[in-house]
């Protein structure tokens, strides 16, 4: 099916299922599909209400809703001490308040999953669940009185929901909470129409077949466009450093993988943090000029992004003096933006064993998905002996589903495809 029939689907199925779920690639339009569906079901007379998981993708959708459906009015609701941007201030038709009271009679109403359970006066008819693959299940649990019927929009390739609380005393239960709310809910709602959008319009020719076979083998996906359609130009001379080859294969091919000799190290590797940032500073220095179906344009430092798996990991890069307008940050923060080129430090670089942590297919999956060009990867040699020496071995619990792909697999299907692409 194409994203336009998929997309009408979705919309039939509205008003025949108590819940429509639609699974969406990196890239795919999931908030394309979100605003749209909120315009369809605000056309119908009833209010909505939408739900996300943090407070900068509520922003976003408000100002998306807006922009496409500006005849819409539109309620932000938000925590007490929650200072709107300026974005959302300029807005026409955009109310911003803590209590849903104050918010009048709106035909959307927008919050995240934690304001909302604190509403418990009124109901609507439709709700509209964006990034329900974050959401956790209890999350759902506390709002799934406030409607009716909902249409649940998110990537199950990306990462799990986030808790610090340790889950195993629940694992195995069919409403375990620390499970995905879409797991949860597909599991005592095995009927509910499942919907799959085909093409993701962020990642390149380049890197959705790679993507898609690593972390997506059942439900794959393909690119928007075609080979010839994006490229990556260098305008500055290089000097043959491997920093800057590294550069040339990634804009030549889509992919680079700098490799650093193999040695095991603490996590915030001296010279690999230096790496990463002296590839960010190279990239700006020889002026790339990304370009494709929306133009020509230069990359400049906010399209820039850099990725790593832990805190300490994005303070040391940040520290090491790449220009502040260069995003730098952790998987789980970097989920759901999108940026001309990325640098990754590989989750398993000069470490002596893979954990479950650093084996999460989510996290590689969100770090190898976040480019519209091309994407650097930073390792340590040795990674394929490391993942050889510990294969996937977490215990399984009775009753609950085996996830596909686990992060060992995924692991080594992207680490052979940066082998060809090795500096």
């Amino acid at each position: 099916m194409t994203p336009e029939e998929v997309i009408q689907a979705v919309l039939d199925d509205l008003p025949r299922h108590r819940g429509v779920v639609v699974d969406s690639p990196p890239g795919a339009g999931k908030s394309t599909l979100v605003v749209r569906a909120a315009a369809h079901l605000a056309a119908t007379g009833e209010p909505l209400m939408i739900v996300a998981q943090t407070n900068e993708q509520v922003d976003d959708l408000v100002v998306r809703i807006v922009d496409k459906h500006p005849h819409l009015t539109v309620g932000r609701l938000s925590a007490s001490g929650y200072e709107a941007p300026q974005r959302l201030l300029d807005l026409p038709g955009v109310t911003i308040g803590s209590r849903v009271q104050d918010l009048g009679e709106q035909d959307v109403v927008i919050a995240t999953s934690d304001k909302w359970a604190w509403v418990a006066d009124r109901r609507w008819p439709w709700a509209i669940v964006d990034e329900a693959y974050q959401m956790r299940s209890d999350k759902l649990l506390r709002i799934a009185g406030l409607f009716e019927r909902a249409l649940f929009v998110g990537d199950p390739g990306q990462l799990d929901p986030f808790s610090i609380v340790e889950g195993g005393r629940w694992s195995g239960l069919s409403w375990d909470p620390l499970q995905s709310a879409v797991s949860v809910l597909l599991r005592h709602n095995p009927d509910l129409p499942v919907h799959r959008l085909p093409v993701s319009w962020r990642l390149p020719a380049s890197a959705a077949p790679v993507v898609s076979r690593a972390f997506y083998p059942f439900t794959g996906f393909r690119s928007g466009t075609g080979p010839g359609d994006r490229s990556l130009e260098l305008a500055g001379a290089g000097d043959g450093s491997v920093h800057d080859r590294a550069l040339e294969e990634a804009a030549r091919s889509g992919w680079a993988l700098l490799e650093l000799p193999e040695r095991h190290t603490v996590r915030t590797d001296a010279e690999a943090v230096q790496a990463v940032a002296l590839l960010g500073e190279r990239l700006l220095r020889r002026g790339a000029v990304a370009t494709s179906e929306q133009g020509e344009r230069p990359v400049t430092a906010d399209r820039i992004a850099v990725g790593a798996a832990h805190r300490d990991q994005v303070a040391a890069i940040r520290a090491a003096g790449l220009p502040p307008e260069i995003t730098v940050d952790t998987a789980n923060r970097l989920q759901g933006r999108e940026y001309d080129v990325t640098i990754v430090l590989h989750p398993l670089s000069g470490r002596r064993d893979a954990t479950a942590f650093h084996l999460e297919s989510g996290r590689l999956c969100v770090l190898a998905s976040r480019h519209r060009h091309a994407c650097v990867v930073v390792a340590r040699a040795g990674i394929a002996e490391l993942l050889d020496a510990h294969p996937s071995a977490e215990p399984v619990s009775l009753g609950v589903p085996i996830k596909f792909p686990d992060g060992w697999e995924a692991n080594q299907s992207i680490l052979a495809h940066l082998s060809a692409h090795r500096v």
